[in-house]
């Protein structure tokens, strides 16, 4: 089984696809060639899905929005950042970061002072760095050994409890045992007094906990919106809210799944 995850080398992505995986990953990159691939049945894929600190990854939920696939599992790892320099530290003039990781690393960034260059991913973070020769970037721990990267202050994180939110997916639904989660997208394509009340009504009767509700832009105009919905599987009682939300707007079922189990870093 191939299974696609965002690259290149040294992401969180890859370290954790890795884990779980194996040989069987291979890196593209960016979250749209995972989606892509998935769809034309080429393989399973692994993305990043929402962070404890900054949010929903709105590449991912538009490639659940655009794409025909399936959320088949979801795993969680831990987001620990290392600033990394080539020179001291005091000399340094740029500061190469991902934005999200620049978001989840902000308090320190504003203490450091440094000019901040945005990169498309944390490897290319160090990639930029390596190639300058100069300046400062930060990276996590696995990038930061790949590319050989004096480690200048550990764990710099806003949140010692940033964690990210990954999610399998496949073209076809997961019909293993013991799933634990659901997730749908409510696109009630009209606008109107009490329809967010309306939709969430049809989970609070049955009694099914939500675990989470964001909105994002349904591509169709300002002020339309779609809703990505996650809930805690129950069963028959899911399955029966699921076909109630159905009579009351568009529901694209994203599919039932379990926690996956993710071995330690070797």
């Amino acid at each position: 089984m191939k299974v696609f995850a965002l690259g290149p080398e040294g992401t969180f992505s890859h370290e954790l696809a890795s884990r779980i995986f194996g040989d069987a990953v291979t890196l593209v990159p960016t979250i749209r060639r995972i989606f892509e691939a998935v769809e034309r049945g080429e393989g399973e894929g692994l993305v990043p899905l929402e962070n404890s600190e900054a949010g929903g990854v709105g590449a991912s939920m538009d490639g659940l929005l655009s794409f025909r696939v399936w959320i088949t599992g979801e795993a969680y790892i831990p987001v620990h950042h290392y600033l990394v320099s080539l020179g001291p530290l005091e000399e340094a003039d740029s500061l190469y970061a991902h934005p999200q990781t620049h978001e989840q690393c902000s308090e320190i960034i504003e203490e450091l002072g440094i000019p901040v260059i945005h990169t498309s991913s944390n490897a290319q973070s160090a990639r930029e760095l390596v190639r300058s020769g100069r300046g400062a970037a930060i990276v996590p721990k696995m990038t930061a050994s790949l590319y050989s990267l004096p480690v200048r202050k550990a764990c710099i994180e806003n949140n010692d409890q940033n964690v990210t939110r990954f999610v399998t997916i496949s073209s076809r639904p997961y019909t293993g045992p013991n799933p634990a989660k659901g997730s749908v997208i409510a696109d009630p394509r009209e606008d109107r007094a009490g329809l967010l009340h309306d939709i969430l009504g049809v989970f609070s009767r049955k009694g099914i906990n939500l675990t989470r509700i964001e909105s994002r832009p349904s591509k169709r105009g300002i002020g339309s919106y779609v809703f990505f919905i996650d809930y805690q599987f129950t069963g028959e009682r899911s399955l029966s809210a699921l076909e109630e939300l159905k009579e009351m707007t568009c529901v694209r079922d994203l599919g039932r799944y379990p926690l996956l189990e993710v071995p330690e870093w070797t």
